[in-house]
């Protein structure tokens, strides 16, 4: 008989798992859950001699968080670097800037992100003139909030050699003064320009970058996540997975830039194990609200801009096709409504083309943020997953009103999906976003931000989810999506211990407290990876 390595007991169990919901113990052997029971004291006979007790004194345990959009190694990256996120000025973002120069060797670069001109007094554009002014001969690249913008200075035009003469790339725009000089933004495929230039960290310091990150996401009770980045992401979490040292389960999806060589070599979504697996093949159909690049079928409220097409519907055809053919699911970013309706197409002719003989490969949509009426019964129609971010209706919802209009009853339209059948799977989009589930559960189940804001009922009530319903997002929403469910998502015999301790029982207090609950554990594989130092367990 099976004995176990560790005991939880005295517990609040939720389990995701329909057999038995709620449960006060859970008995685990090695990796996995050995046992579950609704009695505190069934499982201490099965416990080993050299197995450790753990009373949580009526704490809440829910299966570890999933994480289903991340960029996680620019998440790494940005906690070394300048961060601007919440200024509510530009001249609080240049303040801070100017802070960086003065700390700044010559021939050193200042690299951040996190600026937001949404919550300026003047939401206009910033200039390489802002910067100039503060350095004019250190070169600056800074992202925008939404990673859809990026802002430098004359210096970082110059190294990369973007003048007036400079044509705007496809799917990218430079843009540009009155006079036709670069202003020094760059959106959407145009931030590409900068990929020559900007200095790129070693192997060695980017993976420490990374055992930092997984250890904040150890404190977030997060135990996997979904990145949406490059093979050097891919890579470098290869490098910590070879050395025993990845303590994350990564679904790592392909991009256009390595899809040939990804087919040529037989790789398929669901290649690896159950901490390093292939996702599928990430796609941009359109930019973002924030940037105001979303394809649009009618223009932004006020303007005659209709957005950015990334991707033409023809070469996203062409991409989905062939990934299909070899096996690799679609993933693809969509904004506006006209992006989403377009990648809706492509995917409804990629499964008529799937072949037959192998189960249905499990496409997204990732953020699906506005939609018309008409398109939200054709995910569940198609079996597409929505890959959403709660935070993001939350943090949005003014620009929505602004710039979408009534538009807007069909965005972020969480229960209008879930009640026509459709799978969800819920995110972050960090660092566009913080890193936190119970702020995303938290944004789901009120549509209310922390403070309260817009009022009592929340944004668009009429979407709002139930904590369960927002939990199993989070959980089994992300396990299915990567196509581990028989691993992953609930606490259930045999499947992975990926767990996380609460402070409180987030199914009993008023949701507006969800936010102020603290993560007490996190469980990866059996294994204890982080502890909250004034945990009381015994």
């Amino acid at each position: 008989m099976r004995t176990a390595d560790w005991v939880l007991y005295n517990a609040r169990i939720y389990t995701m798992d329909k057999r038995l919901p709620v449960a006060a113990s859970i008995a685990i052997s090695a990796s996995r859950i050995l046992a579950v029971s609704e009695r505190a004291d069934d499982l201490m006979p099965l416990l080993s001699p050299a197995g450790q007790a753990l009373d949580l004194r009526g704490a809440t345990v829910l299966p570890g968080f999933t994480d289903g959009h991340v960029h996680f190694l620019e998440y790494a990256q940005k906690l070394q670097r300048l961060a601007l996120d919440g200024l509510a000025s530009l001249d609080a973002v240049l303040e801070a800037v100017a802070r960086r120069v003065s700390q700044t060797r010559p021939g050193e670069w200042i690299l951040g992100g996190g600026w937001d001109r949404n919550l300026w007094p003047d939401p206009r554009f910033p200039t390489r003139h802002h910067l100039d002014r503060i350095a004019p001969d250190i070169p600056i690249a800074l992202d925008s909030k939404d990673l859809h913008s990026v802002w430098v200075n004359s210096r970082t035009l110059e190294l990369a050699g973007i003048t007036r003469d400079t044509p705007d790339p496809e799917g990218g725009e430079i843009e540009r003064d009155e006079h036709g000089e670069p202003t020094g933004i760059l959106k959407e495929n145009a931030c590409r320009l900068l990929s020559t230039v900007i200095p790129v960290p070693g192997r060695e310091e980017m993976v420490r970058a990374l055992r930092e990150a997984i250890a904040r996401a150890h404190a977030a009770g997060i135990t996997g996540i979904h990145n949406c980045e490059k093979a050097e992401a891919l890579a470098l979490f290869g490098i910590l997975h070879q050395r025993g040292e990845l303590t994350l389960r990564v679904l790592a999806h392909l991009n256009k830039d390595t899809a040939d060589d990804a087919i040529r070599a037989g790789v398929f979504t669901g290649l690896g194990d159950a901490t390093l697996r292939i996702g599928g093949l990430k796609l941009f159909a359109d930019g973002s609200l924030g940037s105001r690049t979303a394809y649009m079928l009618q223009p932004f409220e006020g303007t005659d801009n209709c957005g950015i097409c990334t991707m033409t519907k023809a070469e996203m055809r062409e991409w989905v096709l062939r990934a299909c053919d070899a096996g690799i699911s679609a993933t693809i970013h969509a904004i506006g409504d006209r992006a989403n309706r377009e990648v809706l197409d492509v995917l409804a002719e990629a499964r008529q083309r799937e072949n037959t003989l192998r189960p249905p490969l499990r496409h997204r949509i990732e953020h699906a943020q506005l939609l018309t009426e008409e398109d939200i019964p054709r995910f569940a129609a198609l079996d597409i997953i929505a890959s959403v971010q709660p935070m993001h209706a939350t943090a949005d919802y003014e620009m929505v009103d602004r710039y979408w209009g009534a538009r807007g009853r069909w965005a972020y339209p969480f229960r209008s999906l879930l009640a026509r059948g459709t799978r969800l799977a819920f995110g972050s989009d960090c660092p566009v976003e913080r890193f936190d589930p119970l702020l995303g559960i938290h944004a789901a189940v009120t549509r209310r931000r922390p403070d309260g804001s817009p009022g009592p009922d929340g944004w668009q009530p009429q979407e709002r989810l139930t904590v369960e319903e927002a939990v199993r997002a989070f959980t089994m929403g992300n396990a299915y999506a990567a196509g581990l469910e028989g691993q992953l998502g609930s606490i259930t015999p045999g499947k992975l211990a990926d767990l996380v301790v609460l402070s409180d029982d987030i199914f009993a207090i008023d949701p507006m407290a969800i936010p102020t609950v603290r993560v007490l554990g996190t469980f990866f594989g059996g294994r204890l990876v982080y502890a909250h130092e004034g945990a009381a367990w015994g």
